[in-house]
C-alpha cells in the first residue's frame, strides 16, 4: 500500500529531526564509521515509525544497534520535545538496519565479475 501525503511529511519531518538528535547525541559517528538515517516509513494512524538506518564503515553493526536501543527512550523523549508542536503523539519508535549500500557494492562487485 502507498504512503499517503501526511505519512510522507511526518516521515520526513522526523527524519530530519532524528539526524539531529544522532548528532547532538553523538550517535552519528560510532566505533570510526558513520551513522545515519536513511528514511523513515509511519504507520497510516502515525502511532508507528520505522526509522531504517545507514551504517557506513561500522566494524561491529550488532554493537552500534545495542548503544543506540539502549538510548531510545532518550531519543524519544528528544523527539517529542522537537516535535510537540506537530503531532499530537510521538510515534513509538523502531529501528531497522538498513542494507541498501551493502546490496549495491555487492551488485557492483557481481557486474565487474560478468
Amino acid at each position: 500500500m502507498e504512503e499517503g501525503k501526511r505519512q510522507k511529511q511526518v516521515g520526513g519531518a522526523i527524519q530530519s529531526t532524528m539526524n539531529e538528535i544522532f548528532l547532538k547525541l553523538g550517535l552519528n559517528i560510532i566505533d570510526g564509521g558513520m551513522v545515519s538515517i536513511s528514511s523513515v516509513k509511519i504507520t497510516p494512524d502515525l502511532l508507528e515509525a520505522r526509522i531504517y538506518i545507514s551504517l557506513f564503515q561500522v566494524k561491529d553493526q550488532a554493537a552500534c544497534f545495542k548503544k543506540i536501543e539502549a538510548q531510545a527512550w532518550e531519543i524519544k523523549k528528544l523527539l517529542g520535545e522537537a516535535m510537540k508542536h506537530q503531532l499530537r503523539r510521538i510515534p513509538v519508535l523502531h529501528f531497522y538496519l538498513d542494507d541498501t549500500l551493502d546490496y549495491v557494492f555487492k551488485m557492483e562487485e557481481i557486474f565487474k565479475t560478468l
